[in-house]
């Protein structure tokens, strides 16, 4: 099954990584204002991270090839009477979006690219981050035990993807929080910049 069908098909309920809200390690970057500006939500799901960001004033797109994720983050933005954008679009096309933007947010999307994808996206990201722009990424680490799931990723692989145009600010741990783990996911959470 390719990943574009499994993401759609988990979308037919409540996938282990939808909390029904933001998580908790982008509502810290927004509360000690590193979210800046417009902002890209890159693999956003049925939006909470958007949505949240959107309500603290951001103009917010949130992108997802999983077109019943946007389907659901459209409604909760009517529902919710809240101004965030959704398209159903491959992140690994953002050049198409033909906009710019000064924060990008990723929660669980990088660590579902092969090492040819990440290729792919980072060039694409740069296509769409304004120079000085932060990218801020939460991905499984290697840290995290091997039940499955998606890729690991570790601090070089991070620094390798994001050496050339770009300063990878931190790498610091963080629990990515999904229905599977407790406490959450051992996860990395990275800032990097663009140059």
């Amino acid at each position: 099954m390719c990943l574009v069908s499994f993401f759609n098909s988990a979308y037919l309920g409540t996938p282990p990584w939808d909390i029904g809200r933001p998580q908790g390690e982008f509502v810290k970057l927004e509360e000690t204002n590193r979210i800046l500006g417009d902002v890209l939500d890159v693999g956003c799901g049925t939006g909470e991270n958007a949505l949240y960001l959107a309500g603290r004033g951001h103009k917010v797109l949130g992108v997802d090839s999983a077109e019943l994720a946007i389907k659901k983050a459209k409604q909760k933005a009517r529902e919710r009477g809240i101004a965030a954008e959704f398209r159903a679009r491959d992140a690994l096309r953002l050049g198409d979006l033909g906009r710019r933007f000064d924060t990008v947010i990723d929660c669980g999307f990088f660590h579902t690219l092969s090492n040819g994808g990440r290729v792919i996206f980072e060039q694409n990201l740069a296509s769409v981050l304004r120079n000085g722009g932060r990218y801020f990424m939460l991905a499984f680490s290697d840290e995290e035990p091997d039940w499955g799931g998606p890729r690991r990723v570790t601090k070089r692989e991070i620094r390798d993807t994001f050496s050339a145009g770009w300063q990878v600010e931190s790498i610091k741990k963080a629990r990515f929080e999904d229905h599977s783990h407790g406490d959450g996911g051992k996860a990395w959470m990275s800032a990097i910049r663009r140059i």
